[in-house]
């Protein structure tokens, strides 16, 4: 394989400065690539795709009413990530989660944020995240969002920026460690050569989050999942293996004078931490959405009691609103008096008049998201949209404005990335997972999301996106 003939073009690569000249944390890789046989490159990577699918590494398609499931898409090129770009990063992360955490706990007590109007109520009264029944609530520990998902992008000037925030409940970290175990099984002299920063921590690291939330030695920790036919069923399972806890779904669970028990085949047990994969709205029948089948009724009775600890907090989705998301550096110089070390991607809120006339205008030139959803949904790519989606979206904004916010249009950074017999270069971001308890740790690396369309700027696996394993090197 010529990897000469790879060219960077005009954006940024992670693993090659220009044309034939890799980056110095790239260049052993690249000579490993290029010293192997005509072919073998494309062998190791079905090879690689057999051991996901004997692995059963799968995501459930979203809106798929039979619960279809595919093999999770992978790329056998590494993304490279140098020591000095990871420490800066890891800095940012920390700094943006215990900035959000603050945020949280203030919304829900005294509201000086609101007061010092240093964010307009109506933002935080109108966010589809922000719940009534948890004023004034006390999660344990003061922690709101123990777990974090926050998505970076790296674009022309080799900068970081923070794309957008998941503090609710973060999908993606199953494909980290199986992704690094794919890797170390097709190019096992590949981790001889370098230091790469270990990932299966992971799963010893969340169970030391979820036992501090607990007063007791040994409390019994559950992860609460809606059952096979979510499209994170694969990841539940896998870490509740790893951590070597139960996984149950809402009949398992029962709340009896105020504390949470498990079904059992020798009858119930005391349930102390629920790291809960449901959202807010399906959590509780009692609480929020009457017609649930997939929460636990008395639930938030029993955690406004102190008698169980959930993970996240309900209420965190707050602080993934897209509108929300705005004001974070004013959040994190509030309540940290400090600059933000991640900068966020420029965003117009149409909300504001000022704002919505520029997005109106310049529709053809703009990313627009609805500021509620995920997975790619509810989102315009100006650039590569029709006329009539760019009017079809002129309307939505027009009808619902504070539903709205607008981006530049991003030159993602690349990846080598193999395509039939040869390296082209593809769209990627970058998924760190942040985990708040005693400390705060930050996974090294991530889910480095790769689009695979070629030409494509959209990573999500719902949308055609794959992953690809993150070398934080040491």
């Amino acid at each position: 394989m010529k990897f000469s003939a790879y060219d960077p073009g005009e954006f940024y690569d992670e693993l090659y400065e220009g044309k034939g000249q890799p980056r110095p944390g790239s260049a052993l890789l690249l000579q490993k690539f290029a010293a192997l046989p005509e072919g073998e490159l494309k062998k190791r990577q079905q090879a690689a795709e057999r051991v996901i699918l004997n692995m059963g590494m799968t995501f459930g398609v979203y809106g798929s009413n039979d619960g279809h499931e595919e093999i999770f898409p992978f790329d056998i090129v590494p993304r490279i990530v140098a020591p000095a770009d990871w420490l800066h990063i890891e800095a940012g992360l920390r700094q943006r989660i215990r900035a959000l955490n603050y945020f949280l706990d203030d919304i829900y007590h005294r509201q000086k944020i609101l007061k010092d109007g240093v964010i307009p109520s109506e933002l935080i009264y109108s966010s589809k995240g922000y719940l009534p029944a948890c004023i004034g609530l006390n999660p344990p520990r003061g922690i709101w969002c123990h777990i974090a998902g926050i998505d970076l992008v790296r674009i022309g000037d080799g900068k970081y920026y923070v794309l957008e925030d998941n503090m609710r409940c973060p999908s993606g970290v199953a494909y980290v460690l199986e992704a690094r175990q794919v890797m170390k099984r097709t190019f096992p002299e590949l981790f001889g050569a370098y230091r790469v920063q270990p990932v299966d921590g992971y799963p010893n690291h969340l169970l030391d989050t979820l036992r501090y939330l607990s007063d007791l030695p040994d409390p019994t920790i559950v992860i609460l999942t809606p059952g096979i036919f979510n499209s994170a069923y694969y990841e539940h399972s896998l870490l509740a293996q790893k951590m070597g806890v139960e996984l149950v779904e809402a009949n398992d669970l029962i709340v009896i004078d105020g504390f949470v028990h498990m079904r059992t085949t020798k009858g119930s047990q005391r349930v102390d931490v629920i790291y809960r994969r449901i959202n807010d709205d399906y959590l509780d029948p009692l609480a929020f959405r009457k017609d649930s089948v997939l929460g636990v009724p008395g639930l938030m009775d029993a955690y406004k009691k102190g008698n169980v600890a959930l993970v996240n907090a309900p209420g965190t989705g707050v602080s993934d609103d897209k509108a929300i998301y705005a004001y974070v550096p004013k959040i994190i110089n509030y309540y940290l008096a400090e600059e933000p070390i991640l900068p966020n991607v420029p965003t117009y809120l149409c909300r504001e008049e000022k704002d919505r006339a520029y997005v109106l205008a310049h529709l053809d030139q703009l990313v627009v998201k609805a500021t509620n959803e995920a997975g790619g949904y509810g989102m315009l790519i100006g650039p590569h949209a029709s006329k009539e989606e760019r009017e079809d979206y002129a309307r939505r904004i027009e009808a619902d404005p504070r539903n709205y916010i607008a981006q530049p249009t991003l030159a993602l950074s690349r990846v080598p990335t193999l395509v039939e017999d040869h390296l082209e270069g593809r769209h990627v971001d970058l998924r760190p997972y942040i985990l708040y308890g005693r400390d705060v740790y930050v996974l090294p690396g991530g889910m480095t999301r790769v689009a695979l369309r070629k030409g494509s700027l959209v990573v999500n696996s719902s949308q055609g996106g794959g992953n690809k394993d993150t070398w934080v090197l040491s």
